[in-house]
């Protein structure tokens, strides 16, 4: 079981954390209330799961022998116009930049993060669109 903890600060920032280690600040616009000191909810979402599809692209790559001099995934969000405002599809854009990356090693490697292994894309799929693109440098 995975337990976390998410302390109200004042206004519209709360903290996230496990056990009091690895803080995360959450907040919003001055707009909604906020001050902008973190990232929202909605923002932490796109990046829990660049970080899950990400840490299986990675491990996969090296097990194939793919070495890259950098690995960048980049995230988008398009949300409905009413709330609860949820996602209506989720964009995620692999970048490698390497000398030799074979594209079919890349191409299974994202594949097997976003069918088999990685939980978020599991769960988010259910509610939204998911599209993957891919680039090597």
């Amino acid at each position: 079981m995975i337990e976390t903890r998410v302390r109200w600060l004042g206004g519209m920032e709360f903290e996230g954390a496990l056990d009091s280690e690895y803080p995360i600040v959450m907040d919003t616009s001055a707009k909604f209330g906020g001050k902008g000191r973190g990232l929202t909810p909605m923002q932490l979402l796109l990046v829990a799961l660049g970080g899950c599809t990400g840490m299986d692209v990675v491990s996969i790559l090296e097990k194939m022998g793919v070495e890259t001099d950098s690995f960048e995934i980049r995230l988008q969000g398009e949300r409905e116009t009413e709330h609860p405002k949820a996602y209506r599809w989720i964009e995620i854009k692999y970048i490698l930049k390497g000398k030799d990356i074979i594209e079919e090693k890349v191409r299974k490697a994202i594949t097997l993060s976003q069918t088999k292994y990685c939980s978020l894309s599991a769960m988010l799929e259910k509610a939204c669109e998911i599209k993957y693109a891919y680039e090597i440098v």
